[in-house]
């Protein structure tokens, strides 16, 4: 798992930033342009996080779900901490916001 703080994103209930994101799955991409090679990491699943209101907000399949609380699925995003639970911080998987494993 790799942890960094991303400064580009705020978190939709309290506008705060910068959020934490927990890459827990990745692919290698590459393109190739009129100017050669460009190659990044594409995070495919992982996890935002706000320290502020300690609410969580997955990334599934590529895509950062940043939902208010009404909107979100419970059961959907309580089997995606399932799945990853030991790779993400306790605090994330047992305490946070909107939904928790604790």
């Amino acid at each position: 798992m790799k942890h960094e703080l991303l400064e580009i994103l705020a978190c939709p209930v309290d506008k705060s930033y910068p959020l934490e994101l927990f890459s827990l799955s990745e692919e290698k991409r590459e393109t190739k342009t009129n100017r050669g090679i460009i190659s990044w990491t594409e995070i495919v699943e992982g996890i935002l996080y706000c320290p502020r209101c300690t609410r969580w907000y997955p990334i599934m399949d590529e895509i950062p779900e940043l939902l208010p609380d009404e909107l979100r699925d419970r059961e959907r995003e309580l089997n995606f901490l399932r799945k990853y639970i030991g790779k993400v911080p306790k605090y994330i998987t047992d305490l946070s916001k909107p939904f928790n494993l604790g």
